[in-house]
């Protein structure tokens, strides 16, 4: 049977609609909390507790555990001694919920004021919080106080660009804050900082800690015993510190990732354990491990387990390890181990769909010559359906998938929305191009001044390797991408002739409007990524596919949520009219109430089939599922090769 024609029992459907968010996952005396986004439940996100033995929603419709805080949100949730802290998404005010009693609000009503990533100063009876005021001409960010009892937010640090991690010394007499000033972002540079708590709960004699404009820190926490703990990326790798004394020593020294890009609030990759003991997560080569530091020692020690890929949501207490994350066989899920024997248990599974094993296609990591030669990374998963017997004499097609961020990175998590690929007989590579996060803070600036360059060049390069070594076929390569991902398709149907078809998620079309329409956050992300503005602005125009639609030879499908505050809707809409115009086969689908990356079920669904039905009406091969067809337009004038 022809490849992309092999009937798969992976639906749609079943990915959208058990393919769980879950995040900010943390420990409150012997209960795990986290929050779950649930398609099925148009994207809610609701808090779940595990309780001896059982799991309860926590939060009841219709409120919904989620912040905009940089658009990107995260730190929604806090839990603490029985009570349960939730910025709520649609009055974006901060509400509890006390042991025994329903959400009440704790801020009042201000409008269009935004809460992320608390943090209980119980001595004082309330909590600090990142602020994110839009009210103003300009948007404000800053670290304020709110009073257990409800009342205004009251300021206790303010002046720079963007906070995070507010931490309060377990005896409550120091607070430990990140903070960093535009252009940068926080993996590129931002300071920590530490202050003594007056009588009222205001810092004084604060001091710069570590950090600057080249150095990156990540995750400040005390442990149990008062000592300042946090990430740093000051030789290369982000490594554990600990601040003894004023002096800065290294918890567990290697040549490995220990943090992550600060994309949202609330991520985490160490947690404290008993008696001195750090439960530490640390990537190498893009891969995760979960292992401990024994007191007096900087030697990292891993627990074996069936799990690689982390998602920066871990917790410890008394020996118990929590924590979010996948392996190869394991869909992202909620896991807690004995960090002693390493025994482990499923709290949550984010998938609950089933796999076959004659239908599981599994991750081989692969290194391949990238852009000018440099090395590139990339997770490939062959095609996988052993009911069919592929067509003699026939290389699959191959799905190339360009990740957001830019600088994030892919994992190697059990995804129901890859196998939905391969088991249907396409081969899937999933790259870790230039930028990418997990490999050293060399690897991310590979892609500084060079976004549209070397992460288009690395993506092209890794279909051509696979090509080359006979893994696929050279005229049935397929791109698609979301975001930055988006950006990449886009520039690689635009500037280059090597994939067959293309499909943008919320893509970047025009980098000079993108960057006057968008949001504080990402303001002047660019600077990094291609140049100043407005003194590049020939290298944004030059690296923009809507002025230059007449070099697209291939098919363009392009999705897009029309309340997207990041990449507006302007940008999808302004690409396809043009691509329409200039006779290229494309289509466009929108959908209204999505913002940025599709929560609700039926928009995943109808991605997914679209993009399959694109690609086999451009391919030219049948399907063996019953999708609802796109309206493909100039696909009669389709061009070939």
């Amino acid at each position: 049977m022809a490849y992309g024609s092999w009937p798969s029992p992976i639906t749609a459907a079943a990915v959208a609609s058990d393919r769980a968010r879950l995040n900010d996952l943390q420990l409150d005396r012997d209960d795990v909390y986290w929050i779950e986004g649930r398609p099925q439940e148009a994207g809610r996100c609701v808090v779940v507790r595990h309780r001896a033995g059982r799991l309860e929603d926590v939060l009841p419709p219709p409120f919904s555990a989620r912040t905009s805080v940089h658009e990107y949100g995260g730190g929604a949730l806090l839990a603490a001694n029985g009570s349960v802290y939730f910025c709520n998404a649609a009055d974006r005010r901060l509400h509890v919920i006390a042991p025994g009693a329903g959400p009440e609000p704790l801020t009042p009503d201000l409008g269009d004021v935004r809460f992320a990533d608390m943090e209980l100063d119980a001595r004082r009876d309330r909590v600090l919080v990142v602020v994110e005021d839009h009210r103003g001409a300009t948007v404000v960010n800053d670290v304020r106080a709110i009073p257990l009892q409800g009342g205004e937010p009251q300021t206790v640090v303010a002046g720079n660009d963007f906070y995070s991690n507010p931490r309060v010394s377990p005896d409550g007499s120091r607070l430990a804050w990140l903070t960093w000033n535009q252009p940068n972002m926080p993996w590129d540079g931002t300071e920590l900082w530490l202050a003594e708590l007056d009588g009222d709960g205001r810092p004084r004699n604060a001091r710069l800690v570590r950090g600057g404009p080249r150095e990156s820190i990540f995750q400040p926490a005390w442990s149990p015993e008062g000592v300042l703990h946090f990430v740093s990326d000051r030789t290369g790798w982000w490594n554990l510190y600990r601040l003894d004394d004023d002096t800065v020593h290294a918890a567990a020294p290697m040549d490995a990732d220990c943090g992550r890009p600060a994309w949202i609030f609330g991520l985490t990759t160490y947690a404290f354990l008993d008696a001195g003991r750090i439960a530490l997560a640390i990537c190498r080569d893009g891969v995760w491990a979960l292992g401990t530091v024994a007191p007096g020692s900087s030697r990292w020690t891993e627990v074996d387990l069936p799990y690689n890929s982390l998602d920066g949501n871990m917790d410890a207490s008394n020996g118990t390890i929590a924590f979010v994350g996948g392996g190869m066989r394991e869909p992202s899920s909620v896991v807690i181990v004995d960090a002693a024997t390493g025994e482990h248990g499923v709290l949550r599974r984010g998938s609950t769909v089933e796999f076959d094993e004659g239908v599981l296609s599994t991750p081989t990591a692969i290194t391949f010559p990238g852009w000018e030669g440099a090395t590139a990374h990339a997770f490939y998963y062959a095609p996988r359906n052993d009911a069919v017997e592929a067509e003699a004499g026939e290389l699959p097609p191959l799905l190339v998938h360009a990740h957001g961020g830019p600088t994030s990175a892919t994992a190697t998590t059990l995804d129901p929305g890859v196998q939905y690929w391969t088991s249907r007989g396409f081969a899937y590579l999933d790259v870790n191009y230039g930028g990418s996060s997990g490999y050293g803070r060399w690897y991310r600036e590979r892609l500084n001044g060079q976004e549209g360059v070397v992460d288009v060049g690395d993506c092209i390069a890794g279909a051509l390797h696979l090509a080359e070594i006979g893994a696929v076929g050279r005229e049935r390569l397929i791109i698609e991408g979301g975001s930055a991902g988006g950006y990449i398709v886009l520039c690689a149907m635009t500037f280059h002739d090597v994939f067959a078809a293309g499909s943008s998620l919320y893509g970047i079309s025009d980098m000079e409007a993108l960057v006057n329409d968008t949001h504080k956050f990402e303001a002047q992300y660019s600077e990094s990524l291609v140049g100043p503005y407005p003194e590049a602005r020939d290298i944004y125009y030059n690296r923009s596919p809507i002025h230059f639609i007449d070099r697209v030879r291939r098919a363009v499908v392009l999705f897009q949520g029309l309340d997207d505050p990041v990449v507006p809707a302007n940008q999808s809409e302004t690409m396809f009219a043009a691509l329409r115009d200039a006779g290229v086969p494309c289509a466009y689908v929108a959908f209204p109430g999505e913002q940025h990356g599709f929560r609700q079920a039926s928009s995943i669904i109808r991605t997914l089939e679209g993009e399959l039905y694109f690609f086999s009406r451009v391919l030219g091969f049948s399907i063996a599922d019953d999708v609802a067809p796109l309206d493909i337009v100039n696909l009669e004038r389709r061009h070939t090769t």
